[in-house]
């Protein structure tokens, strides 16, 4: 099968690419290498597949559409669009490149696969477009038209074009939402990785709130095998949570995190931090019944191995200040 990954070089797009590839598929990356964090870390994220047969990296932009037309041309089975501007807090303070990124490079990715005739996108949503209810588990039928974020915002919006090209043309779509990935290679500016980091360094960690606020934080690997899934089981129109099940508080995230690293923590608290949500907890039973969705890494064996891999990447001995 021939697949366009947009976003393929980031966390979760270079995941997808690699075991994409162990799977036999054709496989194209499309990234632009934004300043958002360290275009490095992406670049070295796919280094070691561009000598894989089978992958095509392509340097160039979702907001490019004669760029997305050439793409199309070759005919991709299926598009994962990965791509888009992340993060809740940085979106509260630039909304609008978060409009034309999110809103509008969906639309011509959307416009692409009407133009050139390809039949299946895998869409990546998020959580956050349940906004602030706290009646947990969230179910893909929870209204979500309270966004609290621009992003958040941006997401409704990408799910809501998905659903219209599919009523109109007859894309199939699935619209995975997904919740708070993680793992190896992580983005640098997320909770576990920015944590991690202080701890190695010594350096205080900040907690938003009292730290009770509460995350169902999925695995890479998870989210990984429900988007292969979604790939290959992709018709009609689908909104599917991808979660790990299991909230988990920011006080309980710090204590696993540091006892793995085994270091003591210094925690400042600061007060909530707009667009912030108490909770956030997926219903999988839609995913289990379309995908045959399961998580199979729980929390515990899940911060192990990012804490370990973090310990390999800073060479750092884990009894060193013990």
């Amino acid at each position: 099968m021939r697949i366009l990954v947009t976003g393929g070089a980031g966390f979760i797009g270079a995941h997808l690419c690699e075991a994409l590839l162990a799977d036999g598929h054709q496989v194209t990356c499309l990234d632009n290498f934004n300043a958002f964090y360290d275009p490095a870390i992406k670049r070295a994220n796919v280094a070691p597949l561009q000598s894989v047969p089978g992958f095509s990296l392509v340097e160039g932009d979702i907001l490019d559409a004669p760029l997305l037309s050439r793409l199309f041309q070759a005919g991709p089975d299926v598009v994962v669009h990965l791509a888009a501007w992340a993060g809740v807090r940085p979106s509260i303070e630039n909304p609008a490149i978060y409009e034309e990124v999110n809103i509008r490079g969906t639309l011509n990715i959307l416009e692409a696969c009407r133009a050139h005739g390809v039949s299946k996108l895998v869409f990546a949503s998020s959580s956050s477009v349940y906004g602030g209810r706290t009646d947990v588990p969230f179910r893909e039928t929870d209204p979500v038209m309270r966004p609290i974020s621009p992003y958040a915002a941006t997401k409704v919006a990408g799910e809501t074009l998905c659903y219209t090209y599919h009523h109109l043309y007859g894309l199939h779509v699935h619209a995975l939402r997904f919740f708070t990935v993680y793992g190896p290679r992580q983005r640098p500016e997320m909770a576990i990785h920015l944590f991690a980091d202080a701890m190695l360094r010594g350096a205080p960690i900040s907690l938003f709130g009292d730290g009770e606020s509460s995350r169902d934080y999925t695995y890479i690997s998870d989210i990984v095998a429900g988007i292969r899934a979604s790939i290959e089981r992709c018709t009609g129109f689908e909104i599917l949570n991808l979660g790990g099940e299991t909230p988990t508080s920011l006080n309980r995230l710090v204590a696993l995190i540091a006892a793995r690293l085994d270091r003591t923590p210094t925690v400042v608290h600061k007060p909530d931090q707009p667009g912030d949500v108490a909770i956030t907890a997926a219903d999988l039973s839609h995913a289990a019944a379309v995908l045959g969705y399961a998580p199979q890494v729980d929390i515990e064996a899940g911060i192990a191995k990012t804490c370990d891999w973090l310990l390999a990447q800073h060479g750092a001995n884990p009894h060193a200040n013990k």
